[in-house]
């Protein structure tokens, strides 16, 4: 990771990271500002590029997947972003499809669930919700005065603008200590503002019926997991079904519009990646592979292992002496 230092407090410079990822743990870290859980729901021992710049009030953030990962999290009070992802059809942002060159405007207390197949590049510009709300309302006070402060997918057009400005933002960062966080995350934010000034709601979004009950089913599933998982017992599909109220059928259904992936793909996965936090915080000389394989229901070792390999490129027992 390259990282540029910040300077004295009252004058603080632009801090640059950079860095290519093998953790889901550690791309959620490199965004402090957002709390967020990160899980790697595909194979590969190269998570993600990251790149981040940080200029006090206002960020940017630019992720390349190299697998797929799934976020969680909520945005802090105050605080919104602009993202885009580039086109992929597998992208979901909560209940939105992957349309083509969206725009999300995600404003404060918002809970997301985003789910990033590999390949796919995604960015955001992270600003003061008050700060940001009245630059666009200056430029556009039609539309903004009435969406406001709702989570909203904006049309094509604005993807085209927005992407080149945080690209270009992101080149220039070695370029940015000569002045302070504060002048420069003005500017950011204005051009930011332009981008998506003129915005109007994307009609395509694909916000159907079916998706919506679909993210509804598999969030309510999700969160029966984590409830299960944070006891120490892993539940069946016949657990989940009964907790949520739906057929296997629908439970099937739902998962694959959630992350193109069976229930018990995705439950598989999920406790692989807690095996694997629980392994990189542990000690050898506390703990044993076993031991945290059979916390997690891994009663097949030699399964485990080769599932663990598969899906982040490296055994369980080089996890925990590492």
């Amino acid at each position: 990771m390259e990282r540029q230092a910040a300077g004295s407090a009252g004058n603080v410079t632009p801090v640059l990271a950079s860095a290519q990822l093998d953790d889901a743990t550690a791309q959620a870290a490199m965004q402090p500002w957002i709390v967020m859980e990160c899980y790697q729901l595909s194979g590969g021992d190269q998570l993600s590029t990251v790149d981040t710049l940080d200029l006090g009030r206002q960020q940017i953030v630019r992720e390349h997947q190299l697998a797929s990962i799934q976020k969680l999290g909520v945005m802090p009070a105050r605080r919104c972003t602009v993202s885009y992802c580039t086109e992929n059809r597998d992208f979901r942002f909560s209940d939105l499809g992957g349309t083509a060159a969206a725009v999300f405007f995600m404003p404060q207390d918002s809970e997301f669930d985003i789910y990033v197949p590999a390949g796919a590049q995604t960015a955001y510009a992270s600003f003061d919700q008050d700060d940001f709300l009245a630059a666009v309302a200056a430029l556009d006070p039609t539309y903004w005065e009435r969406h406001g402060a709702n989570f909203q997918q904006l049309q094509a057009p604005q993807q085209q603008r927005l992407k080149p400005i945080l690209e270009q933002w992101l080149q220039m960062s070695g370029r940015l200590a000569d002045g302070p966080c504060g002048m420069h995350g003005d500017l950011l934010l204005h051009h930011v503002a332009q981008a998506v000034s003129s915005a109007s709601p994307d009609q395509q979004a694909e916000r159907s019926i079916e998706r919506v009950r679909a993210f509804n089913v598999c969030r309510m599933a999700r969160s029966y997991i984590e409830e299960c998982m944070a006891q120490d017992r892993v539940p069946s599909v016949v657990d989940i079904c009964l907790a949520v109220g739906v057929s296997e059928r629908s439970l099937q259904y739902g998962f694959r519009t959630y992350v193109g992936m069976t229930p018990v793909g995705y439950l598989r996965l999920r406790r692989l990646n807690q095996a694997r936090a629980v392994l990189s915080a542990a000690s050898p000389q506390s703990t044993t592979v076993t031991a945290i394989a059979m916390r997690f229901g891994f009663l097949h070792l030699g399964r485990f292992a080769i599932d663990y390999k598969q899906l982040f490129g490296q055994s369980p027992s080089a996890t925990l002496a590492s």
